[in-house]
């Protein structure tokens, strides 16, 4: 029997269990029953935000951006397109700092779009500014 891995559901944010040899599969959440991964980013408010970095047994890649940052627009669809390429393995998630403040403060968020990636809740990587999907992919795999 495979290890079981907690994923946290985008939806409801009910934490589940998953064998890690069916991660593949999608799955749906056992509280609410929406799917578990859509090939989406994730918006994530600060409670979201502690929910899936806290507890999920996946890495979580935060793009930490804003609505009028320019470079964080052009990046988008290349993050979309990340999301798409890595999940199950990785869940991708988007804080806007304009609507959520305390997060980028929290992190010390200096400059955006900001990258990061949390492993058992905790930031294992950062990288500012903003890439393309082959890069970005690239350097989530390289330091997750």
């Amino acid at each position: 029997m495979s290890e079981a891995l907690i994923i946290v559901c985008p939806h409801c944010h009910g934490a589940n269990r998953v064998p890690a040899d069916r991660l593949g599969d999608g799955g749906t959440c056992g509280k609410c029953k929406e799917k578990l991964f859509s090939g989406e980013p994730l918006e994530l408010d600060a409670t979201g935000f502690d929910k899936h970095v806290g507890r999920s047994d996946i890495p979580v890649v935060v793009d930490f951006w804003a609505p009028w940052c320019g470079p964080c627009r052009s990046m988008a669809p290349a993050f979309v397109q990340a999301a798409r390429q890595l999940e199950p393995r990785f869940r991708l998630a988007k804080v806007n700092t304009e609507e959520e403040p305390q997060l980028a403060a929290r992190f010390g968020i200096r400059s955006i779009p900001t990258l990061a990636i949390f492993k058992d809740g905790r930031e294992v990587a950062r990288q500012a500014g903003a890439m393309d999907a082959a890069n970005l992919a690239h350097w989530i795999k390289a330091n997750a």
